[in-house]
């Protein structure tokens, strides 16, 4: 059994999508590399013993993964990781394949997914094709299909999430592989919040390419990695000292690296206990939730009818007549930590593009909050929510009904009044 991180503080944290905590295993090998001294691209003793541990590294993160050590490439994060797959990917293809000019994305990805494609479409000539989800999220096969059957010979590459951030989703990414092996397309999955929750294999996926980050499995922040078969067209991104198969130049984080390759070795051999403990406090959540407010909607597969259609640890709700900010703020008062989706979307005051996908309405999007659970998760956690969450969202509906009677009813538009008979 493997030691629990360190509770974090401030009341139940159901947040652990935007980041959980370190485990300890993996912040004891952070600091105590941090004493060490070494560049592990030097060739004296100091650079040889680090690269030593970069190496072994390479190899615990490959063997926990079903990948090579070497199609392992460390990079800081989850959104370097996406950016070099998209670019590197498309200009590599390019290259020997100018006519190759569309990249296909879900239109659920993360946005260091989205925002990179669209990058390309405005400055190097990409056309990105947003593929449609159905109504819990997951990918359309048949718009796949349909859309390589038309213009597959012109697909550079395609990336599809293994699974949703913001709803749970997990995607049919082995079945996306099978569609596009007979064109040859590449593909590529953001595994970021998959890897620690569900089996993730990259020998047996089929992919080509796929990312994972720190953070959200017990890790540090700022350090991840882009698998990559070898072989495949990768164009830099970043251009230096030419680490990394020459594809991420850039001076290898060692303390962080290693303290990385523990968390992943660590979350992957415990995930199948981990993953039932979360599984039984998500439907407990979910059971709770809408007992406690029973017009909250859930969103994303509901897991007390396939619980294999969604991550263990996430449920995501809607709660009419709610402001997700609103909620956000109130829960957080109350001592619960949650969140209205990506974090790296916080602030932005627009609907989730994940939600607009599904079919979800801008007036309903707006109401939404994510509840994520990780290794510190606990039924005292769950209580908390459900013991607040009443009085708040009747505090929070109280609000945006008092918001729309300032706003008065919705005006029609005055006649024109251009001098002309209407």
């Amino acid at each position: 059994m493997t030691a629990t991180p360190a509770e974090p503080s401030h009341g139940a944290y159901l947040d652990h999508a935007a980041t959980t905590p370190m485990s300890p295993a993996a912040l004891e090998a952070f600091v105590a590399e941090l004493a060490q001294t070494g560049n592990p691209s030097s060739l004296h003793a100091a650079g040889r013993a680090a690269r030593r541990v970069v190496e072994e590294s390479r190899e615990a993160v490959a063997a926990a993964l079903g990948a090579r050590p070497s199609e392992v490439i460390f990079t800081a994060g989850g959104t370097e990781s996406d950016n070099l797959a998209i670019k590197g990917l498309f200009w590599g293809r390019r290259t020997t394949e100018p006519h190759r000019r569309r990249i296909l994305v879900s239109a659920v990805e993360h946005h260091a997914v989205l925002d990179p494609a669209f990058w390309m479409a405005e400055h190097t000539g990409a056309e990105i094709v947003l593929l449609p989800v159905d109504v819990d999220g997951r990918l359309d096969l048949d718009a796949l299909r349909a859309e390589l059957a038309a213009k597959g010979d012109e697909v550079a590459l395609i990336s599809v999430m293994w699974a949703n951030n913001e709803v749970g989703t997990i995607q049919p990414v082995h079945e996306v592989v099978q569609i596009a092996r007979p064109y040859g397309i590449p593909v590529h999955s953001d595994a970021v919040q998959a890897v620690g929750q569900v089996p993730v294999d990259f020998a047996e996926s089929g992919l080509d390419a796929l990312t994972l980050t720190g953070h959200k499995l017990g890790g540090p922040m700022g350090v991840g990695a882009l698998i990559a078969k070898r072989g495949l067209p990768l164009t830099p991104v970043l251009h230096g000292g030419g680490q990394e198969r020459g594809v991420r130049s850039g001076t290898l984080d060692t303390p962080a690296i290693r303290s990385f390759a523990v968390a992943v070795t660590e979350a992957v051999g415990a995930r199948a206990e981990r993953s039932e403990h979360l599984a039984s406090l998500r439907d407990d959540l979910v059971r709770g939730v809408r007992a406690a407010v029973p017009d909250a909607v859930l969103r994303g597969p509901d897991p007390l009818v396939d619980p294999s259609l969604r991550l263990p640890g996430n449920a995501h709700f809607t709660f009419p007549g709610s402001e997700g900010d609103s909620l956000l703020y109130l829960l957080d008062s109350a001592g619960v930590q949650t969140s209205t989706g990506s974090a790296c979307q916080a602030g932005v005051p627009q609907p989730s593009h994940v939600l607009l996908a599904m079919g979800v309405s801008e007036e309903d999007a707006r109401g939404a909050l994510r509840f994520s659970l990780g290794a510190t998760s606990t039924h005292d956690d769950v209580a908390r929510l459900l013991d607040a969450l009443p009085q708040v969202v009747a505090r929070a509906q109280a609000a945006g009904l008092a918001s729309s009677a300032r706003s008065g009813p919705p005006r029609t538009r005055p006649a024109a009044t251009t001098g002309r008979s209407a």
